[in-house]
């Protein structure tokens, strides 16, 4: 099995995919690339703790995951609330954060042992 199998991979690389989708037309690119970036980290960090080979790896980058899904959510409420993400988007955004981030702590138990 790959990391390609991960319910948590594929959910947060749809998030992303719909954070790039959506700030495709904002002019403000601080903002853009910022929300972009850590929309981008989670998938990749899950990806890469996956490939790595001690259990210390695995656990550094899951949480590195789940750190930018924090970091992804607190963007998405000062977007919401600077008129960059609808509240529609930004709360369903914020829904899956929360089940993303449930199951990287269930990851990251896992290889705790």
């Amino acid at each position: 099995m790959g990391f390609e199998n991960l319910d948590v991979w594929k959910r947060s690389c749809r998030l992303s995919c719909e954070v790039y989708k959506s700030m495709a037309d904002c002019r403000d690119y601080g903002f853009k690339d910022q929300i972009t970036r850590s929309s981008l980290s989670i998938p990749s960090n899950i990806a890469e703790g996956f490939e790595r080979g001690s259990i210390k790896d695995k656990r550094k980058f899951y949480l590195y995951a789940r750190g930018s899904a924090g970091e992804l959510k607190t963007q998405v409420y000062i977007g919401q609330r600077i008129g960059y993400v609808s509240s529609e988007a930004g709360n369903h955004w914020c829904d899956e954060l929360v089940d993303i981030q449930k199951m990287l702590t269930g990851l990251i138990k896992k290889a705790e042992g």
